[in-house]
């Protein structure tokens, strides 16, 4: 590669929409815990404690009880928006995926994002579609808002006075509220009896459904909601004399407060709500009730995802077990960097927390038997620092990074010894061995080489991590707010000085954060690839000619900039234009390192602050480009014709047999030449390749599709039809490893050509492919084909299906689908993965440029 001179820059970070939702949920959480400080004065962190301690059996029980008919009545979303798109799934494998999809999205936060990405890894494993599965995610989400808008009208109706007590609305008011809300459902209702265009949510695009559909929606919402509060209810003691109407009008309120604050899993704001709804509630009591329902609806689901992801290791080589175990257990483990991401992270802030909060007195007085003063010390600095590396580290587990994978084992196995050193914190320690286990069951899915340095977390991970450190530190004040501040607490080291300890950690975790901060902001940037030079060339073809890619031909053009993987035996080849960063093609090379590539190109463009698009990939990987954060949309279809036992005879190739003959009749002749042979026929193939564009009046294109260089023209085998010696048209041939399959890119004829030469052409490229043993010919990509243009289609699908059928005039879409259905091709679809939001319509138009040379060239053939 040609090295630049580039003048080495900080990391800046940029301005993007993602960060100003992450500040805004930042100051909505600062808020939040303001709230809590005031609204806690005058409680002791004990007093809590011991109430979450002394919680009695029977109210466990049945807290335990709602919380898995909540989450059985959250499994009906999925079950109803699979039968909604017409693709019903066995009745365990809903429940189970929507069992594992929430408990993720629960504990991570932005349920419809990090839900919806293990949704789309299980949903696609079990044969749906790209577009199924966001119309699933969309058919949840708006289960959730008509659930939500059911209970609150209920509300206003039924417990008009509970709900009076909390909004301070007269009841007149209130009861027009409900009305109206109910109206409103109604409506909706009415609507999707009558009409059959989709609605839009976001991006989503999803059909209005029937009556009945909707009828179900709202029921499987109220279930939902009434059972988790019911789980809250179940926690307080009866003789706060809180109703369980009074208490759903709270529980509603509280939860669309912390969704619309963005703040994740609503740490804080919800628990805010609650407090100032609830104002003569024991804070000390109300509290205790809130910790455990946090640990029982949001911990223990994602604990017992990931022992089924144990389950897994302890199955395996044994006995066969019943279907619905080893279905769970198949499914945790398509899902484990998700669920076990989630989980690290969590492990990582109970180690945070556990910090700034004093040890049992009664278990320091045994630790001080058998420890010295100095280890007690020192584990409590560790465990705090464990944690917080814990935290950053999921992120790369995230990514199958397998020094992530490592490190983690070996930082939660310090965090185990940390916390039995610094208060026999057992419960602790089962929680992290529990997260070792279950990342050591997983190791499996950590397979990818990359440097943990160069790392750089996304916004959304910044955001939790300061959340955490930040509620560490508010955590800390709280426990100690009776505790006076003098200057000695610094240096203080007894047994018992808990507070003490807690000062020390957190500034040995900011001063960690800090540097850590700065060191990854002042790392200098690499400089920006170039374009390729020969001995990078040599080895791309090198590469070519061992995958069954035949279309990673394309980046001999030399006109691409070249990731390699670390070894050298794969690539990725893109471009970029404006902010976009564009992938041709899925990854190329052996499949152990296509996803590392993949990821590589990705953190190559973090570095940039440049948006990652990958362009015309194949359905088999979607789901690597969902584990990516990125979005999906159907670009077209390609051609394949399979080759095995291929021939002319029969009714359904008359037509091409016509075809052949009339050629051979007009002196046609047929050759295929090997690249060492073609170089001396360039002179005859530029002519007629001008002569071709002249005819067209079209120009070259680029980056997905070849045009005519000598060099390029030269490394591949070239197609010829000659008449009378002369060559009157060409097709330059991507071979790729020699069996899977060849495809074209250069498909030129001069005006001296017979009138069906390409339909020739492609038959005696059939014929020779057989011969060859090829599986396949690859005839390309049709695009905006086989999109859907029902009113459940998404609204990309139904903009393209009307440009494929009226578009001629800047291409003829729907001409080259029908000259390629001649050859009665397989149809494999093609997509394009970007970020969502405004980054798809800029994906593509990025796309278009580059592939016609300039905007202008988008509009002109």
């Amino acid at each position: 590669m040609p090295k630049e001179t580039v003048t080495s820059s900080p990391r800046l970070p940029a301005i993007t929409k993602n960060s100003v939702w992450a500040a805004i949920a930042l100051v909505l959480f600062l808020g939040a815990l303001w709230v809590l400080h005031r609204e806690l004065a005058g409680v002791h962190f004990s007093e809590v404690v011991g109430r979450f301690r002394d919680l009695p059996g029977r109210s466990l029980a049945l807290a335990l009880g709602f919380t898995a008919a909540s989450y059985v009545a959250l499994a009906g979303y999925d079950w109803l928006a699979l039968r909604h798109i017409g693709r019903p799934l066995p009745l365990i494998d809903v429940v189970l995926t929507s069992f594992i999809a929430t408990s993720v999205g629960h504990n991570l936060g932005v349920a419809l994002l990090s839900g919806g990405a293990v949704r789309y890894r299980l949903y696609s494993a079990a044969g749906l579609s790209a577009e199924e599965i966001a119309t699933v995610i969309g058919m949840i989400a708006l289960t959730l808002g008509l659930g939500l808008t059911f209970v609150a009208a209920l509300i206003l109706l039924l417990a008009t006075s509970e709900a009076n007590l909390v909004l301070h609305v007269p009841d007149g008011l209130l009861r027009m509220g409900g009305i109206l809300l109910l109206g409103l459902l109604l409506g909706y209702a009415t609507w999707g009896a009558i009409r059959r265009k989709p609605l839009r949510i976001g991006s989503w695009q999803v059909q209005v459904p029937r009556p009945l559909t909707t009828g179900l929606q709202m029921i499987f919402a109220l279930l939902d909601v009434a059972f988790a509060a019911a789980v809250l209810y179940a926690l307080l003691p009866a003789e706060l004399g809180i109703s369980y109407h009074y208490l759903l009008c709270i529980y509603v309120l509280a939860v669309v407060a912390g969704i619309l604050s963005h703040v994740p899993g609503g740490l804080g704001v919800f628990e805010s709500v609650l407090l100032l709804s609830l104002p003569d509630a024991p804070r000390d009591i109300l509290l205790g009730a809130v910790l455990a329902y946090r640990v029982l609806y949001y911990l223990l689901p994602l604990a017992l995802a990931a022992l089924l992801g144990i389950g897994k290791e302890l199955y395996r080589g044994s006995v066969p077990i019943q279907r619905s175990v080893q279905l769970a257990v198949d499914l945790v483990g398509r899902a484990t960097p998700q669920v076990l991401g989630v989980l690290v992270f969590v492990s990582g802030a109970i180690l945070m927390f556990s910090g700034a909060i004093p040890a049992l007195p009664n278990r320091l007085t045994i630790l001080g038997a058998y420890l010295p003063l100095p280890v007690v010390e020192m584990s409590h600095m560790v465990g705090s620092l464990a944690g917080l590396a814990l935290m950053v580290l999921a992120y790369g587990l995230s990514r199958r990074i397998n020094a992530a994978f490592y490190l983690t084992l070996w930082l939660l196995l310090v965090g185990i010894v940390a916390s039995l050193a610094k208060g026999l914190d057992y419960e602790e320690a089962a929680v992290l061995a529990l997260a070792f286990l279950a990342l050591y069951s997983g190791r499996d899915r950590f397979h990818r080489q990359a440097s943990l340095l160069s790392l750089r977390l996304s916004t959304a991970w910044i955001e939790l991590v300061v959340m955490v450190f930040i509620g560490t530190l508010w955590l800390g004040v709280f426990a100690y707010r009776h505790v006076d501040y003098s200057n000695e607490l610094w240096w203080q080291f007894v047994l018992h000085g808990d507070a003490s300890r807690f000062l020390r950690s957190s500034l040995l975790i900011t001063i960690t954060a800090a540097v850590f901060t700065v060191v990854k902001l002042m790392q200098p940037r690499a400089p920006e690839p170039g374009l390729p030079d020969k001995p990078a060339l040599d080895q791309v073809a090198k590469i070519i000619n061992g995958t069954p890619q035949c279309n990673a031909a394309l980046a001999l053009l030399g006109d691409k900039r070249l990731l390699f993987s670390a070894a050298g035996e794969g690539f990725i080849m893109y471009q970029v234009k404006g902010n976009s960063w564009i992938a041709m093609g899925d990854p190329v090379g052996p499949d152990d390192v296509r996803e590392q590539l993949a990821w590589q190109f990705r953190e190559l463009c973090d570095q940039y602050n440049g948006r990652t698009i990958f362009y015309q990939v194949d359905a088999e990987n979607l789901a690597l480009y969902v584990d990516m954060g990125l979005a999906l949309l159907k670009l077209g279809e390609e051609a394949v014709v399979p080759l095995e036992g291929f021939t002319l005879e029969g009714s359904a190739r008359a037509e091409l047999r016509q075809v052949l003959r009339r050629a051979q009749r007009d002196g046609a002749t047929f050759e295929v030449v090997e690249p060492g042979q073609v170089t001396a026929l360039v002179p005859q193939l530029k002519r007629v390749s001008d002569r071709w564009l002249q005819a067209k009046s079209t120009r070259e294109k680029g980056f997905a599709l070849g045009r005519f260089e000598r060099e390029y023209v030269a490394r591949c085998s070239c197609a010829l039809v000659r008449v009378g010696g002369e060559v009157v048209a060409f097709a330059n041939l991507w071979t790729g490893d020699g069996k899977s399959e060849f495809s074209v890119d250069l498909m030129r004829y001069s005006d001296d050509a017979p009138k069906c030469s390409m339909d020739y052409l492609f038959t005696e490229l059939m014929l020779w492919g057989a011969a060859k043993e090829y599986r396949y010919f690859n005839l390309g990509m049709a695009p905006l084909s086989g999109l859907e243009s029902h009113p459940l289609a998404p609204m990309w699908h139904r903009i393209g299906t009307l440009i494929f059928r009226h578009g001629e005039h800047f291409y003829n879409f729907e001409g080259l689908r029908a000259f390629k259905e001649k050859f009665r091709p397989e149809w494999r679809a093609k997509y394009l993965a970007a970020p969502s939001g405004l980054g798809l319509p800029t994906a593509l138009l990025d796309v278009s440029a580059l592939i016609s040379g300039g905007l202008r060239g988008v509009l002109l053939r």
